[in-house]
């Protein structure tokens, strides 16, 4: 294995149902830059050497003429498509089954390409390019110890949108800096008096402001795609019949952490995170992009 060689997974085929369209494709920057493009150029300072993009059949050429028509020949690019019938044998879709399979599965999907340490983020989220290189460098100096994991991490109320709620990972930490554990919580709030809350088994659960929370930004070894796949089987023979049933990547985390398999350090991000879930948002996130082109942050032309 190559220590100084890491790759990217870009989680690229969620549907947008919540935004309304395919925001990994929609045009935040001042020349149509997506929120994507940011993550890429960020990538490549950091020093990826691999980008694979996580994407639908459904918009395949769309996505891959625009994506190379700004990164072909500056970083090697790769695409895996999520699709429903993309599971183990002897195993068969459900003829009812439209939800997705999950961030789990959407990992799993890139097995075939991915041979080295690799980093994971969601398309739709701006994570910052300090938290790009912190990825990167634990990446790169970790690769003997397949061990260890590692999750970013951002402080809860920076990861909220205006506009509804949000799901979020909520991580508990040890006194020695690894995740001791993490929970997915759905449907996460804020109210007028400034409280964050979700609801739990019919119960209202508040949250802490300063909560340390995934928002899907991992680095892995490729040993990964073993475990996932031992979980992805054992989860469709329990649940493959269960309508919305999906296999989240922090439920295999937790489930090898507490078997004692596997250790994740949490690095908590100097960097700023937003994202898009409704359309309401995609004004802020403009705003942000402008100004960090205005202070040359960021060029006016990504290339």
């Amino acid at each position: 294995m190559e220590t100084h060689k890491a790759s990217l997974l870009i989680l690229a085929a969620g549907m947008g149902s919540r935004y309304g369209a395919l925001k990994q494709m929609d045009a935040f920057g001042p020349n149509g830059e997506t929120i994507i493009d940011y993550s890429i150029y960020d990538a490549i300072q950091a020093g990826f050497t691999k980008i694979v993009f996580v994407i639908r059949s459904s918009f395949q050429d769309e996505f891959k003429e625009r994506m190379e028509q700004r990164w072909l020949g500056k970083i090697e690019m790769n695409y895996v498509c999520q699709e429903l019938d993309c599971i183990p044998a002897p195993f068969h879709v459900p003829a009812d089954r439209t939800k997705p399979w999950g961030t789990g599965h959407a990992v799993w999907v890139a097995k075939d390409v991915i041979a080295e340490p690799f980093g994971v983020i969601n398309a739709d989220d701006y994570y910052g390019r300090e938290a790009l290189k912190s990825l990167y460098d634990f990446l790169i100096s970790s690769s003997a110890n397949e061990s260890i994991y590692v999750v970013i991490a951002y402080l809860l109320k920076n990861t909220l949108s205006d506009f509804g709620k949000v799901n979020r990972g909520v991580c508990t930490v040890d006194e020695d800096g690894f995740l001791k554990f993490i929970k997915e919580c759905k449907g996460i709030s804020i109210n007028d008096q400034n409280e964050i809350f979700y609801s739990e088994y019919d119960k209202v659960m508040q949250l802490s402001p300063d909560t340390p929370v995934s928002m899907n930004m991992w680095g892995f070894h490729p040993n990964y795609f073993q475990w996932a796949e031992d979980y992805f089987i054992k989860f469709l023979s329990d649940r493959i019949f269960e309508e919305n049933a999906e296999f989240y990547i922090p439920e295999l985390i937790q489930e090898l952490m507490d078997r004692g398999e596997l250790k994740v350090g949490v690095l908590k991000s100097p960097s700023k995170w937003f994202g898009v879930t409704y359309q309401e948002d995609k004004p802020m996130v403009q705003e942000a992009f402008r100004q960090m082109i205005a202070s040359n942050y960021y060029p006016e032309q990504l290339n």
